[in-house]
């Protein structure tokens, strides 16, 4: 079996960990490793300020309380998202409105957010699909003028870029995620990328439960006490002491998933030129980490064939989200802006070939001449 995706470890993970238990004894948050991961996204980025978390859902619902999201306050999205985007600003009470998405790059459709703005309308979410950079520019332009929070859920976006800006530091706050189908890994784990100072403070508190301890740990205050809302957002230590190992590789690991993304580039283009396969977007001017290979089939009958036949070859081939405007959830808690068109024709479509660490040259030829095969019967 090929697998869509397989966890690995690519260097010191398992010494760290060790390392964590036996010489720093914390297996608590907020530790070496902790700090040290911290240190290695703000030199990396360029944000102001990173703080992990345990998922970037976590990250998501910190952000929702930053940007002070009130019940009934509008926040546009995507409806093609993971349900982390818009459950974020739900439990805070924000009203999700999702609007469509380009039919090139499956991010948020720019040309569409001016006018689903209302005056209820308090931020942007911005999510830069397999690693492909939303138009920031003009996102932001429209963000200032309006006077709405920016937040990047930039969770498939680590080492991405949009005109040499690492996604997650151009808005005012960015979400990661290192879940183990990510490219850069701790099984479960997150973290929010502050880009302006007036987030730390109260980001700092949130982390902590609601309380200004880290006041206390810099001995600002002689105690620490319940100063606001908060949750237990921080990882435990073994996250971060693997994660850390991750990160000391992580140029290596994007480089690694760019060259699978353009080997199946190469050997599926002639598919593509033959119009019976879309391929992913891909400019010359901004960078993408290589997170996902998608291709696009004619239809949704066209890709449960295939999905199907890959299956019996085992290949494990998968579609993704289904679109959030449609989803029960997504009619209780939020609304559609237009037609949303390309969201429910591309959703139908899209299907996520194998990409891992560890994938081999043979695996993926493999794969394509699975893809070749079932097309040539058609």
């Amino acid at each position: 079996m090929i697998p869509y995706n397989k966890p690995f470890i690519v260097g010191k993970e398992l010494f760290n960990i060790s390392r964590a238990v036996i010489e720093y004894k914390q297996l608590s948050g907020d530790g070496v490793y902790t700090k040290k991961c911290h240190e290695w996204l703000q030199k990396m980025t360029g944000c102001h300020k990173a703080l992990l978390t345990h998922s970037c859902t976590a990250a998501l619902e910190m952000a929702a309380i930053l940007c002070d999201i009130q019940p009934g306050d509008e926040v546009i999205m995507p409806s093609f998202t993971f349900v982390s985007t818009a459950n974020a600003f739900v439990l805070r009470g924000g009203v999700p409105v999702f609007i469509d998405i380009r039919p090139d790059t499956l991010n948020i459709d720019e040309k569409l957010i001016e006018a689903a703005i209302t005056d209820r309308t308090k931020a942007v979410v911005p999510v830069h699909y397999a690693g492909i950079p939303c138009e920031m520019d003009i996102i932001c332009e429209i963000a200032r003028r309006r006077h709405l929070f920016v937040v990047e859920d930039a969770a498939q976006a680590l080492f991405s870029k949009y005109e040499d800006q690492h996604l997650g530091t151009i808005g005012d706050i960015g979400t990661l995620s290192f879940h183990e189908t990510k490219n850069i890994i701790s099984g479960e784990g997150g973290a929010i990328l502050l880009n302006s100072e007036r987030f730390v403070e109260r980001a700092e508190i949130l982390w902590e439960k609601g309380t200004d301890r880290k006041k206390f740990s810099r001995g600002i205050v002689d105690k620490y006490t319940w100063v606001d809302i908060g949750s237990s957002y921080l990882p435990g230590e073994i996250i971060a002491a693997f994660l850390h190992a991750q990160f000391e590789m992580g140029q290596m690991i994007v480089e690694k998933r760019q060259r699978i993304f353009n080997k199946y580039i190469e050997l599926l283009t002639p598919l593509s030129q033959q119009n019976r396969i879309g391929l992913p977007w891909q400019n010359k001017t901004d960078t993408s980490n290589g997170h996902i290979f998608y291709i696009l089939t004619a239809s949704e009958k066209e890709r449960s064939y295939l999905i199907e036949y890959l299956q019996d070859r085992d290949i494990n081939a998968l579609f993704h989200y289904v679109p959030l405007h449609s989803s029960p959830a997504g009619r209780k808690f939020g609304r559609a802006y237009g037609n949303l068109q390309h969201t429910m024709d591309l959703s139908g479509r899209v299907l996520r070939l194998p990409l891992f660490y560890a994938m081999q040259d043979d695996e993926i030829l493999r794969v394509t001449d699975e893809i070749k095969m079932f097309y040539s019967s058609r």
